[in-house]
């Protein structure tokens, strides 16, 4: 593959993290809900993250560089793979002790399940 081709595709996913990082950030800035504003900000942190430390593995296997591309590569998948989930046990321990009550609240499947049990 020609270096021009690898050094354009690099720097359109640089460009892509830096759109990502701004619409995470207009997000928290306009989102008014304790719950959107998280979503934003999880937006925010696996686009600028994920995409950057890919970029650097891709530059590092070029360079010869395996372990250190295997590294990076390994932790932009725990990043795609674990802010989710903390992000979903914050929010889901916030709304449990009512700590941010969302509004509006269309439908609440967690206290129907636990009306249930």
């Amino acid at each position: 593959m020609n270096s021009e081709y690898v050094v354009f595709i690099l720097s359109l996913l640089v460009i892509l993290t830096a759109i990502i990082n701004l619409i995470g950030v207009l997000g928290f800035y306009r989102f008014k809900n304790f719950y959107l504003r998280l979503h934003a900000a999880t937006v925010s942190t696996i686009g600028g993250a994920f995409y950057p430390l890919l970029v650097l593995s891709i530059i590092a296997f070029i360079e010869k560089e395996h372990y250190i591309g295997v590294s990076l590569l390994l932790s932009a998948f725990l990043i795609l793979l674990l802010s989710p989930t903390g992000t979903h046990a914050l929010a889901r321990a916030t709304y449990r002790k009512r700590i941010a009550i969302p509004e509006p609240l269309i439908g609440d499947k967690i206290k129907e399940e636990e009306a249930s049990s």
